[in-house]
Order: structure tokens, then C-alpha cells, then sequence
């Protein structure tokens, strides 16, 4: 299921806002679930709209991917 969810993300992570960008990475950095084609994802739609990120939606983002151990390429 994950790697469904996973996949469906990626597919449609331009529509995200920074909210859903944080909560999906919080989501599978949780359930230690590190889909690295996600975090690639993640990590450049994050980057492209941090200054829209308030200090929760950062941090939540920032514990994500330190959780998951992914070193992200944006």
C-alpha cells in the first residue's frame, strides 16, 4: 500500500501545497517508510515553494527527512 501511496504522490506532487508536502513526508518518515523517488519529489517541490512553509510545516519537514535518513538533491 505504501508504495502505491508512494507512487500516486510523486505522480501529483505539483498540486500539493506546503501543508500536504509536509504532512506526506511526515507520514512515511512515521510509518519508516522511505520511498526515495518520493523524497526526491518532496524535496524539489519543497524547495520551489519553501517561502510559503510556516515555521510548523519546515520543522515537520526538516524532522521528515532526518527521520528517513534521505539527503535530498534539491
Amino acid at each position: 500500500l505504501f508504495d502505491a501511496l508512494a507512487r500516486a504522490s510523486a505522480a501529483s506532487i505539483g498540486q500539493f501545497n506546503s501543508q500536504s508536502l509536509a504532512n506526506t513526508a511526515w507520514a512515511f518518515a512515521t510509518a519508516g517508510h522511505s520511498f526515495p523517488a518520493l523524497f526526491d519529489a518532496l524535496a524539489r517541490a519543497s524547495a520551489a515553494s519553501i517561502g510559503r512553509f510556516n515555521p510548523q510545516n519546515l520543522a515537520n519537514t526538516a524532522w521528515a527527512f532526518a527521520t528517513a535518513g534521505h539527503s535530498s538533491p534539491a
